[in-house]
Parts: structure tokens; C-alpha cells; sequence
């Protein structure tokens, strides 16, 4: 009997938006020696003590950062964490669904997978999928999560008029490509594309689907983003978050990225 997809968290404006952090770059920085360090599990673990709500992969195919086994303990630590999310990122027509299967066959868990449209190749995400080009390759891959109880989230530029779309190859979340927003963030075009997110955002909402948002986040910029762009469920940021770890410690800059989605919320 196929299994029913899971429901979709509609935003709504009380509820405050989760932070996973994402430790790809701790893992391109112990690939760098073959020493095991900096530790990716003991990274994860100290940012789940601090306070983050999840933790984020995006394993690729040549192996840059996370690798194979990366994954794995990671989702075994994510069994004493109960109450945090597991989310995998990366493209379903590379390595992507290889890993949903095997850690369902492993027990382990995933609550939420985000498809990216990157090449094997690509330096770093740049750009969401397209609508109605995508659509019906995407279709049965989603579905296929679904079927393991595992949320599905779409990486997608800011188009209001994609969003409907995504909602109906079966996606239960959108996360923004944030890039432009940060490049943005101190110039004089900043409100126009802070607007674009907003309306994305709200056209993301009235289709249904929960908001994500990610790339290029900080602790100048995501204040205002998430207070502007209404009913953002999780903010996924790995490069500022361990620059900033870097200096402050994990612990510390856990709690700087919870304040700025604090201040989001109170009052004005």
C-alpha cells in the first residue's frame, strides 16, 4: 500500500522560524589532511546543544565536503536528537536518492530533502528549477520520498508564479535561493529585491507549501529577510555560520543566528 505523503506545514505568522546548520564546510576543511579533523559529528553536536533545530548535508558527487559516511553518522547522531530535523540536500538525478534509500534501509532518519538542480561539477548552488521545464522528471522522484515519510522541499529562485507549480509536482516546501538578496542587502536596490521575496513568499503561502530560504545568509542580512518575507519555517546557512564559528566558537554563533530570528519576531 503506498504511503501517504506527509502534510505540508502551511506558514502561518506565528511560528517561528527554525535555524539548520549546515556543515559542509567543516568537512572541506578536514578533507583538507587525513587527521579526521575538525570533527563533522562533533560540529553537528555542539550546534544541536547550542540550540540549532537541525542539521543539513549536501553531499556531492565528487565527494568535496560531506562524504558517504558523513551522512550516515550524522543521521545516527540525529537519533539522540529526536526533536531536530535531519535535511539532505542535492540534486535527485545525481547521488540524491541513493542516500534516501539507503538510510531508510539503514533505519536512520531524514525528515526533510531538498532538491537542488546542480550540475556534478558546480562550485556552489546558483539557481532554482524551472517551471514547467522540471516538472514531470520531478514528479515520480518526489514521490518516491514521499513514500519513505520524508518532507520535500524545492530550491527555487524567487518567482511567484512557480510556486503553484512546484505545489503540484507533489513539493511540500520551497526553499529561496537567497544569493541575490544578500548581494543586495547593502545597496540601493535592496528593497525591490527584498520585495520580490515577499511576494514569492506570500504566492508560496497562498499555494500551500511551507518556506524555506538559504544561500549566502548572515547575521547582518537574515533579520530583516526573515521579518519581511512572511511565514519562513527554516533558514538553512552553513558558509557565514562557520566563518563566524571560526572566531566565536560553535556554541556562541548558534546563539548570534537564533537572536537575529528572535529580534525577527518581536515586536516593533
Amino acid at each position: 500500500m503506498k504511503l501517504l505523503s506527509p502534510a505540508p506545514l502551511v506558514p502561518n505568522a506565528f511560528h517561528k522560524t527554525a535555524l539548520s546548520v549546515n556543515v559542509n564546510k567543516v568537512a572541506l576543511l578536514r578533507n583538507t589532511r587525513h587527521l579526521d579533523i575538525p570533527s563533522v559529528r562533533r560540529a553537528a553536536e555542539l550546534c544541536l546543544e547550542a540550540g540549532a533545530q537541525g542539521i543539513t548535508v549536501h553531499p556531492r558527487p565528487d565527494e568535496r565536503h560531506i562524504r558517504p559516511d558523513d551522512v550516515f553518522e550524522l543521521a545516527a547522531l540525529m537519533k539522540d536528537w529526536p526533536d531536530r530535523e535531519f535535511n539532505i540536500e542535492g540534486n535527485p538525478f545525481q547521488n540524491l536518492m541513493g542516500f534516501v534509500h539507503d538510510l531508510a534501509a539503514r533505519g536512520l532518519p531524514l525528515h526533510q530533502c531538498t532538491f537542488v538542480p546542480d550540475s556534478e561539477d558546480q562550485f556552489t548552488s546558483d539557481h532554482g528549477w524551472n517551471f514547467p521545464e522540471d516538472a514531470e522528471r520531478l514528479r515520480p522522484l518526489i514521490q518516491q520520498v514521499h513514500d519513505r515519510r520524508v518532507r520535500v522541499s524545492l530550491f527555487m529562485d524567487p518567482v511567484p508564479e512557480a510556486m503553484a507549480a512546484a505545489k503540484a509536482v507533489g513539493a511540500d516546501r520551497v526553499e529561496f535561493y537567497t544569493e541575490t538578496y544578500a548581494r543586495a542587502w547593502a545597496g540601493p536596490d535592496k528593497a525591490e529585491v527584498l520585495a520580490r521575496f515577499t511576494r514569492a513568499g506570500q504566492a508560496a503561502a497562498a499555494a500551500g507549501l511551507g518556506i524555506n530560504a538559504g544561500h549566502d545568509l548572515n547575521r547582518d542580512n537574515l533579520t530583516e529577510f526573515v521579518r519581511e518575507v512572511p511565514g519562513v519555517l527554516e533558514v538553512s546557512i552553513g558558509h557565514a555560520l562557520i566563518a563566524d564559528a571560526l572566531e566565536l566558537g560553535y556554541a556562541a554563533t548558534v546563539r548570534s543566528y537564533l537572536s537575529c530570528i528572535d529580534r525577527a519576531f518581536a515586536p516593533a
